[in-house]
């Protein structure tokens, strides 16, 4: 399947659970997406699928007979580009139709049904990859060289010749895709066990308030203003995750297991090597991310003696790292979250925004929680001849604004992707996304604090900043540090239990947090956390959100100074899609995320913000 469709059809601002929310009085059909722009109806979903399930014996056709002639070369691969183009399509309403009501037996359904055609797909197109290794990259060129009608899959192809060493041949790959459906089983039982089957503990808050702690309630009440509920809630939750330490520790071993011997298979030296090579992603780049950020930990450190101070807390204890730093009654409903981000932007030009400001009355977006819709925010821009659609749970607080900002980051790449590159190329990887979205998450700070109009309002924003620094790069780079060191014990042939992993894990998180330094008390019941982390199943993932956000406060800052053209370069990298590898997109617009300079900047930006903020307090 097609290298970026296979890793995901979402780019994810959250990874939480299905929560259940109280209908927005504001949740009109004006602010839910219009899924119609994809199928009229269920009906013309079906009528696709089924084209889609007659066009699988075409391609296989295909197979042994690819490149019989530069016209059967030239109908193959547009067939398959129609196949993914098709199925993406499908898969898009599918997801949507599902998590739009995530209690409606027909959503659940057709998600299924899609996962079927994608396992079909994949067992359909398997032997393409080794047939066009064995056509060789001279044959290859000639091809294209003769038909200038291929051009559009140059990259594409050179792509799989660079993977010949990693490729099996055609009986291989045939029963490496067999097992695509057998070899999820750790993660689907994660996903059962910690959404659905936990037996959640049940607490008593100060204000009598009984409440059941589940991942929705936690993420909620581990920001209570009462620090006594908020040690509760951490003990009770982080507790039983400890009474499930063994069997997470089970599931989460098996997973290192399978990644450990499919990185065997394809003959990389291991896991991590495997992965980064995927996009052609130096593994200097995973390195320095983790050094540097280990050799900065006293920036991190200095943002919780800072936490501690406006908090009032002498002994910082991990339970208090999420309430917010400021508190007001600041509101801001769609309406005007929507002008803010339109107005934040004019840094990048006319036609950016203008195209923005078109696209959010359009119906992109299902924009208010409600009971049963699938909570978090992601988009989803690969339906290809349709436009980007929106999640989000906007709740009228400063967060909810910049969580629209990030979304639409993501959203206006894939439009200017869509628009500037043919379907093959358009789709792109996460390491180069998620730099759409910081990026628009600096420009939405620097307009805030230019219009802010009280101290408390400043604080609110920078606050907002910071932690989301902590959040997305430190943290991001931590969970990489634990990985790094987790895949590496498997790959050498290790075991690795529920308690090891608990041991590993605390003595990095005790690091990152200053816990030898008396920055903040790490209880040994909270190095459980491993086991919480969902992203840890889709391998070597999460440290593409810590260099995107350093790549991202790099482009913005440049653009923001209105450097000659930081602009260009910036958008440029937007409208490439997938049409080159991530790393060499990043680095011709200027910066090297092999080199130290794209974290320091990251460092600085942070130092500038506490800089701020305690300039502020030492006002009052």
């Amino acid at each position: 399947m097609h290298k970026y469709l296979i890793r995901s059809l979402f780019i994810l601002a959250a990874a939480s659970p299905v929560a259940s929310y109280a209908a927005h009085p504001n949740d009109t059909e004006n602010w839910r997406w219009n899924l119609q722009d994809l199928y009229q109806n269920q009906a013309a979903w079906d009528k696709d699928a089924t084209r889609l399930e007659q066009q699988f014996p075409d391609m296989q056709k295909c197979s042994g007979h690819l490149a019989d002639n530069g016209k059967q070369f030239q109908s193959c691969m547009d067939l398959y580009a129609d196949i993914l183009k098709r199925y993406a399509r499908l898969s898009t309403y599918a997801a949507q139709f599902r998590d739009q009501d995530t209690g409606n037996n027909a959503g659940q359904d057709i998600q299924q049904r899609s996962d079927i055609l994608g396992s079909k797909l994949e067992e359909s197109t398997s032997f393409l990859r080794p047939e066009i290794l064995l056509l060789g990259a001279a044959k290859t060129d000639r091809l294209l060289t003769k038909a200038p009608a291929l051009a559009q899959y140059r990259f594409q192809l050179h792509d799989i010749l660079r993977g010949a060493p990693h490729t099996l041949d055609k009986k291989g790959e045939e029963l490496i895709s067999g097992f695509s459906m057998a070899t999820g089983t750790a993660s689907a039982v994660y996903s059962t066990l910690s959404n659905a089957d936990m037996p959640w503990p049940k607490i008593r808050l100060s204000n009598g308030e009984e409440v059941v702690i589940d991942q929705a309630a936690y993420t909620k009440y581990r920001a209570s203003s009462n620090r006594a509920d908020r040690k509760l809630v951490f003990d009770a939750f982080w507790g039983k995750w400890k009474e499930f330490e063994r069997s997470y520790g089970v599931l989460f071993y098996e997973q290192l297991k399978k990644d450990a011997v499919y990185a065997k298979v394809r003959n990389y030296p291991d896991s991590l090597t495997s992965a980064l090579d995927a996009n052609h992603i130096p593994r200097a780049v995973y390195d320095t991310l983790v050094e540097q950020t280990r050799a900065n930990l006293p920036v991190l450190h200095r943002y919780f003696k800072l936490r501690a101070r406006m908090l009032g807390v002498k002994d910082l204890a991990y339970y208090d790292i999420y309430p917010p730093l400021v508190s007001g009654d600041f509101k801001y409903p769609i309406t005007d979250g929507i002008q803010l981000m339109l107005d934040s932007v004019q840094p990048l030009g006319q036609d950016y925004a203008s195209a923005m400001r078109k696209a959010t009355g359009e119906r992109w977006m299902d924009v208010y929680p409600r009971p049963r819709k699938r909570s978090g925010a992601y988009m989803s821009g690969v339906a290809y001849d349709v436009h980007p659609y929106l999640l989000l749970n906007y709740n009228d607080d400063y967060e909810s604004v910049s969580t629209l900002g990030h979304e639409w980051g993501h959203a206006m790449h894939s439009y200017l992707a869509n628009k500037h590159q043919p379907y093959i190329t358009a789709d792109y990887p996460i390491f180069t996304a998620e730099i759409a979205s910081t990026t628009n998450e600096v420009f939405l700070l620097d307009h805030m604090l230019k219009i802010a109009k009280s101290d408390d309002e400043r604080l609110l924003y920078l606050g907002s900043a910071l932690e989301n620094l902590r959040g997305t790069f430190f943290r991001q780079a931590m969970f990489a540090d634990f990985e790094r060191e987790v895949h590496a014990k498997v790959d050498r042939g290790e075991s690795l239990t529920g308690t090891a992993l608990s041991q590993i894990y605390g003595d990095i998180l005790k690091r990152y947090h200053g816990d030898r330094e008396g920055i903040i008390k790490i209880d040994d019941t909270y190095t459980t956390e491993w086991a919480y982390i969902p992203h840890f199943y889709t391998r070597f993932y999460v440290f593409q959100y810590a260099t995107s956000i350093a790549a991202g406060s790099m482009f913005a800052d440049e653009i923001l100074k209105m450097e000659p053209g930081a602009r260009d370069k910036y958008l440029g990298i937007l409208k490439a899609g997938g049409s080159a590898y991530p790393y060499d997109l990043v680095k011709q617009a200027g910066v090297d995320l092999a080199s130290p300079a794209p974290y320091q900047a990251v460092f600085k930006r942070m130092n500038s913000i506490m800089d701020q903020i305690e300039s502020i307090l030492a006002k009052r």
